[in-house]
């Protein structure tokens, strides 16, 4: 027979584990990207920044 308690328990922490990981890897994934950012912007690899346009004034 199964213990209802012991899968509550189990599903609670299962959902908190999930939600857990889910950050954690959004926090890795963020730094990764920092990180390789950073060494193209190191070896001079970043393409050059381009200008915005000038804006268009209406009626002239």
């Amino acid at each position: 027979m199964k213990n209802p308690w012991m899968s509550l328990w189990l599903s609670a922490a299962n959902r908190t584990a999930g939600t857990a990981r889910g950050l954690w890897t959004a926090e890795a994934r963020r730094q990764q990207q920092a990180f390789a950012k950073e060494m193209t912007r190191a070896w001079g690899l970043a393409p050059a920044k381009r200008k915005k346009p000038a804006r268009k004034r209406p009626g002239k």
